[in-house]
């Protein structure tokens, strides 16, 4: 089966364009060996008469500027065209896509392209931006100089997509019998000189000189003098984020409780329904591990459909510019920053976002630093320590204390930040190369596809890791069971499973924490999900009810819990201690199966896994003990 491939420039309508040509039957997989995702579909029946059934493979690469390899993301689609068969199938030719509102600089991919002896189809973008603001292109002079046919098209309303598919069955079936000289185009400092100024002067030769710069990008300047603005273009930016952030922590929220709701139902009904531990397993374990792998995935859409807004109307590549050198200051870049923000409602959506980080050292220091950030799942037991240590009459120093901890964790993510940028070696230079686009208008059917299939990628590829874990989770905590006619409440059973007996063994581990076992049992728990932190409590301290009843008991149970000797559990400092800890540690099994996903390696994952509570014990242990010898 042939197959097209194509390329063009970040931003570009590219995308668009492929979306047009396969409607919504395509894949998104990984390419071999990288990370890096790139989309695999079948051109849909846009043709009829004797063109109909025309229906090559078309593969979307990752938007480059330059053949010349800098990034994983140029890697992936030189590697496409040159090095291996994409999908296994013969590359057939590519569809070049081109901005017409960029057209000087995107000649230069162009040309490349044009020296690789593939057939090629050059697609014009932006068509609607150029007749709004009366930019015309002669389209046959520029044919004449590249040689291969030249498309106009629209990407809102979809005009030229049957003069490209006709345009692609033309070449391919020109090209059938011959065989394809492909070549890698040579590279030189002189010859991309050369080449720059030679797009150059094309792009001045086709395009119509009335309004032709100057029209075009009055708007975006205007918009640009405050977006960009060294002040103002801050607080616009704190603006557009806050309200992304809002967005995927209060819009998800009640989507969230519907599937927590549906799921705690659904396992009632089945553990209730089936007898004895098969309905145990059935509706705690496997329903209850599904739930929590789905209950993700609004976040995870929220979040992808807000960034491809941002990025289509052409502010993500602004917010990339504007906060590039602050970030550079801890080996951090402009691409970091949303999803570093993201972290703070979900880790899991957060380090799918470092996709579009280009950049592979920064990429991974990124998805090390997005776990230290205050993600919701904190909430439930910040809150409960903060209830501890303060009453309710002093709302103000709760308030100051869970924000010290929000700040906290921005410091620690800074600090890892600026050590690993030192640590990981890296002969790939820092660099923002982007351009601006033009501000648009963007497609929000296009957009919610995206969106939807991302999520559908997160449950397919993510969820089966997240899934296993959970579930070997659930064996821990409710095996071994009693004995035949020995009647024993969960909590009993929770207290001498193997999950229990590995706190009581590893208790002495606690102790400088100056927690007892139980408490261990409660930390060892989190690492399903940080909030089961609460619920672990409850079970050992044997707290029944729930909502507001169950908080008020769990705080009294750990106002009179003792160790052997009478001492109390939890002081002052072992609670900070906890609060230190949680700020820390990667817990979430959920977080690491996703940084397996998108590292690809399950070293590095176990590694930050590691690493990450070693450091958070340490500091933990250090705190707890200074304020013990101060009387806390």
């Amino acid at each position: 089966m042939s197959a097209w491939v194509l390329v063009g420039s970040p931003n570009s309508g590219k995308t668009t364009l492929y979306n047009w040509l396969t409607g919504s039957k395509f894949k998104t997989v990984n390419y071999p060996g990288a990370t890096v995702e790139y989309s695999v579909g079948l051109l849909q029946n846009h043709l009829s008469g004797a063109h109909a059934g025309y229906a090559p493979v078309v593969i979307d690469t990752p938007g480059i500027y330059s053949l010349q390899v800098q990034s994983e993301d140029e890697q992936v689609t030189f590697s496409t065209l040159f090095l291996k068969k994409a999908e296994q199938k013969e590359i057939t030719g590519v569809v070049c896509v081109l901005d017409g509102t960029q057209l000087s600089r995107h000649l230069v991919l162009a040309e490349q392209l044009r020296q690789t002896g593939y057939p090629i189809v050059f697609v014009v973008t932006m068509s609607d931006l150029l007749y709004k603001n009366k930019v015309q292109l002669d389209l046959e002079k520029l044919e004449k100089e590249l040689g291969f046919p030249i498309v106009l098209f629209d990407g809102l309303l979809g005009a030229g997509l049957e003069k490209v598919v006709l345009s692609m069955k033309a070449s391919e079936e020109f090209s059938k019998g011959r065989n394809l000289d492909v070549k890698v185009p040579e590279w030189s400092m002189e010859n991309q000189q050369v080449l720059m100024k030679k797009s150059v002067q094309l792009a001045e030769r086709v395009t119509s000189k009335q309004n032709r710069n100057l029209e075009i990008t009055r708007i975006t300047r205007q918009i640009d003098s405050l977006l960009l603005h060294p002040v103002f273009g801050f607080i616009f930016f704190f603006i557009f984020m806050t309200l992304l952030f809002s967005a995927i922590y209060w819009m998800a929220a009640p989507v969230m409780d519907i599937i927590d709701s549906a799921f705690g139902w659904l396992a009632d009904v089945v553990t209730n329904s089936v007898p004895g531990l098969v309905g145990n397993f059935l509706g705690a374990g496997l329903i209850a591990a599904i739930g929590g792998v789905v209950i993700f995935v609004p976040q995870i859409f929220i979040l992808f459909l807000g960034i491809g807004i941002l990025e289509s109307t052409g502010y993500l590549a602004r917010v990339a510019a504007l906060i590039d050198r602050p970030l550079s200051w801890i080996g951090l870049g402009g691409r970091s920053f949303v999803p570093l923000l993201s972290g703070f409602a979900c880790a899991i959506p957060a380090i799918m976002a470092t996709r579009n980080i280009s950049s592979k050292k920064e990429r991974l220091i990124a998805q090390s630093v997005i776990p230290f950030m205050t993600c919701s799942a904190r909430l439930p037991v910040f809150a409960l320590m903060i209830s501890f240590l303060f009453s309710e009459s002093q709302p103000l120093l709760a308030g100051a204390v869970m924000a010290l901890l929000y700040f906290f964790a921005i410091f620690v993510g800074a600090v890892a930040s600026g050590i690993l940028s030192r640590l990981i070696a890296s002969t790939q230079k820092p660099r923002l190369m982007m351009e601006l686009p033009l501000y648009r208008r963007p497609r929000f059917k296009v957009l919610l596809t995206q969106s939807v299939h991302r999520s559908k990628s997160f449950l397919s590829k993510a969820g089966p890791i997240i899934l296993v874990l959970a579930i070997i989770l659930w064996f821990a905590t409710n095996f071994p069971r009693p004995d035949v006619g020995v009647e024993m409440s969960d909590s009993e059973i929770s207290q001498q499973s193997y999950a229990a007996k590995v706190g009581q063994k590893i208790e002495p581990l606690f102790i400088p924490m100056g927690l007892d076992w139980r408490a261990g049992f409660g930390l060892i728990s989190a690492f399903a999900a940080r909030e089961v932190f609460v619920s672990a409590l409850a079970l050992v301290f044997n707290i029944e009810g729930d909502g507001e009843a169950q908080t008020e008991s769990l705080l009294q149970a750990m106002r009179t819990a003792t160790f052997a000797d009478g001492k109390p559990i939890f002081t002052v400092a072992s609670v900070v201690g906890i609060l230190i800890f949680f700020s820390i540690a990667l817990q979430c099994i959920s977080t690491v199966g996703i940084l397996k996903r998108e590292s690809g390696s399950w070293n590095l994952a176990l590694m930050q896994l590691l690493i990450s509570n070693v450091a958070a014990y340490i500091l933990a242990v250090s705190v707890v003990q200074i304020l013990k010898a101060m009387g806390y």
